[in-house]
């Protein structure tokens, strides 16, 4: 497979400065009888995160022919619920993790009562955000209401919490690959993809493009578990920010676990090609889709 000339570090470099500049615009400073929370709320979300799910937002728009600063209030909604999901994972009562991103879990600095608000906050303000944005009219009002049930779904039951059930359910029993993709696609998949889907609405994409994206996403995101999933077993510890081998230790279903490493990397790197055709239909403008999809084969973190 070819290297993309396009400069991935730049444009994920710029991208992200541009959603940390917006996230500081729209949570506020610690103040007042909130200060605690607020300063939990921001540990987490200014904590180094790529923002992935904010770029393929912003890109999603341009991709269909729209401008990225539309879709910039969704964006950075987006790293709200993806934050809250974090926070909420590392708990004791999930997977126990006393380290993200090389720095303490946010229950470990702020306890766990203070960590669960604080990811409630981020979940709650996501969709005031959204509110806040878009009731000027200058996005048409069905396009910010599709926008919303695809965000509530993704996050929700029958996307992100329904995959971490499976996930915390299949630690005591033996499951298949079947299982374990359907955990990938709604627990990782199902926001990166909503993160596309919103992205292409907002820029005024056609069913046909977000259809597009949609199958994009599908395929991305179980790309970026398998790889998630690869650097908990070969990972170096100081790249990633937390110890490799808490799956194992865990019990945690993942698919190097059950198809072995050479099938799993064999898998990825299937999903990456059908990701890849997929953006056939889209010019230049996809570059950078197409750019973060071959690096999921070489990330270390």
């Amino acid at each position: 497979m070819q290297e993309s000339p396009f400069d991935l570090k730049g444009y994920l470099a710029e991208r992200k400065q541009q959603v940390d500049d917006a996230l500081e615009q729209c949570l506020p400073r610690p103040a007042g009888m909130e200060k605690n929370l607020l300063e939990a709320v921001r540990y987490s979300l200014f904590a180094g995160g790529k923002r992935l799910r904010p770029i393929l937002c912003l890109e999603a728009a341009a991709v269909v022919g729209g401008m990225w600063q539309t879709a910039l209030p969704v964006a950075c909604a987006l790293e709200c619920i993806h934050t809250y999901s974090l926070i909420h994972d590392d708990l004791p009562a999930m997977d126990n993790d006393d380290f993200r991103r090389g720095k303490p879990t946010n229950h470990k600095v702020f306890g766990e009562a203070m960590a669960i608000l604080a990811g409630d906050t981020l979940l709650t303000e996501a969709f005031g955000l959204i509110a806040d944005a878009y009731g000027n009219g200058a996005v048409p009002a069905e396009r910010v209401l599709k926008v919303l049930g695809i965000l509530v779904k993704a996050a929700g039951y029958r996307g992100m919490i329904g995959g971490q059930v499976v996930d915390l359910e299949c630690e005591t029993r033996q499951v298949d690959i079947a299982t374990v993709e359907y955990m990938h696609a709604h627990k990782t998949g199902a926001l990166l993809t909503a993160s596309l889907q919103a992205g292409a609405l907002l820029g005024g994409g056609s069913s046909e493009q977000v259809k597009a994206l949609t199958r994009y996403g599908h395929h991305f995101g179980l790309a970026f578990q398998i790889t998630d999933d690869l650097l908990d077993i070969e990972g170096e510890a100081e790249i990633m920010g937390k110890h490799p081998g808490s799956d194992a230790a865990k019990n945690k279903k993942t698919y190097p676990a059950l198809a072995g490493l050479a099938r799993a990397r064999q898998a990825a790197a299937e999903h990456v090609d059908s990701a890849l055709q997929v953006l056939g239909r889209f010019d230049a403008k996809a570059d950078p889709l197409r750019a973060l999809a071959r690096y999921l084969l070489s990330r270390r973190a």
